[in-house]
């Protein structure tokens, strides 16, 4: 991956703390200390009784997102799993790693690092956009660590990507992310975040004041921060350096090597993630079940949680149904539990699930209300 420095960057290894990180109720956060890394964990302390003995899952956020992106989601399936959200390196409440690798294949090192230190492996892990290219690749070379993948809008290769993504993967590219800082001086924290909302969201709209008063506090927060524009050029290039691989490290190959039931989400409205990449995705992926939101965008897990929940239990229920028959569910102790990660790049009305079956649950769900979502 590219190490080209911006004009104006600072270092990897400075760790400043700018403002507090927002903390929904009943939410926690803890700090994973690894070697070179340090990583932020948000989870949440049950709002009801729930059972004893639930099995653990992992959220991973995407581009310029950070864990508060699930806080919508976590508490709908608290019952179910004990869930974790994790920031990935240089996103959120976590600094930069000290190497200053943000490529995909660093942030599913991390992704690793975690379960193996946390001891919570395997897990029903979900990804969203870049946290999706993440967790492919972390399901692929580790099937021991996880149960089942949930892939909201994964950032997976594109020939033709879609007009409205080209600014941001243009972010890859030397220079311009200093030449958009130029742009942008005088824009105000709530113009940047309407502008992200315009682009990931289906409807703008479904955002509540509330939520959106958080995302600019969040928006300033992050400016603040001297490695905010590293840490997002630095993953973008990650992410574009990734969509050029070929052979075992690509990620549609390693997407063929998934052995883990995998539920797809497609946002018929998503402008960064192209909707008619979700057939590919359900052709690729061995064990997968797709369900399209048409009405949702770029982060339908924020936009319409309860839909998003209800196909997850569905997931869960059959997976747990396949375990107690023992019929063929791989991952949790099944494949070497080693994969090549080492040598790669350094709801909604009408929505419509393809496992044989189509629903017709309609969210009501006022979104927004933790984070600006993330490419």
């Amino acid at each position: 991956m590219s190490s080209t420095e911006l004009p104006a960057s600072v270092t990897a290894a400075v760790e400043p703390r700018v403002g507090a990180v927002r903390v929904a109720p009943g939410e926690r956060l803890r700090t994973v200390e690894l070697p070179g890394l340090t990583l932020s964990v948000r989870f949440r302390t049950p709002s009801r009784p729930v059972p004893t003995g639930r099995p653990p899952a992992l959220y991973v956020h995407g581009l310029g997102g950070s864990s508060q992106n699930w806080s919508a989601l976590m508490p709908l399936l608290e019952d179910v799993v004990d869930g974790e959200a994790v920031d990935l390196p240089g996103f959120g409440d976590s600094p930069p790693p000290d190497d200053g690798n943000y490529s995909v294949t660093a942030h599913a090192r991390a992704v690793i690092r975690l379960l193996e230190a946390s001891g919570r492996g395997p897990v029903h892990l979900f990804g969203n956009s870049l946290g999706g290219a993440v967790t492919t690749r972390v399901a692929a070379a580790r099937p021991d660590l996880i149960r089942t993948l949930t892939l909201i809008a994964p950032a997976l290769p594109e020939l033709r990507a879609q007009r409205s993504a080209w600014p941001t993967a243009m972010l890859a590219v030397p220079g311009v992310a200093a030449l958009l800082t130029r742009m942008t001086r005088g824009w105000t924290a709530e113009q940047r975040v309407r502008n992200v909302l315009a682009l990931c969201y289906g409807d703008p709209g479904r955002v509540s004041e509330e939520g959106l008063r958080a995302a600019v506090a969040e928006m300033e927060r992050r400016l603040a921060l001297p490695y905010f524009w590293d840490a997002m050029v630095r993953s973008t290039r990650g992410i574009v350096d990734a969509y050029t691989l070929g052979g075992q490290h690509g990620l549609w190959r390693q997407a063929e090597r998934v052995l883990a039931p995998t539920l797809l989400v497609y946002g018929g409205r998503d402008r960064v993630v192209s909707y008619r990449m979700a057939r590919r995705a359900a052709l690729a992926f061995r064990d997968s079940r797709l369900l399209t939101l048409p009405d949702a965008g770029h982060v339908a897990m924020m936009e319409y949680p309860e839909t998003v929940a209800a196909a997850v239990r569905e997931l869960l229920e059959e997976y747990g149904a396949r375990q107690r028959r023992g019929d063929g569910v791989r991952g949790e102790g099944g494949g070497s539990g080693r994969g090549p990660l080492d040598g790669a790049d350094s709801g909604c009305d009408n929505s419509h699930r393809d496992n044989g079956h189509s629903g017709g649950e309609t969210g009501g769900h006022r979104a927004g209300d933790d984070d600006n979502g993330g490419s």
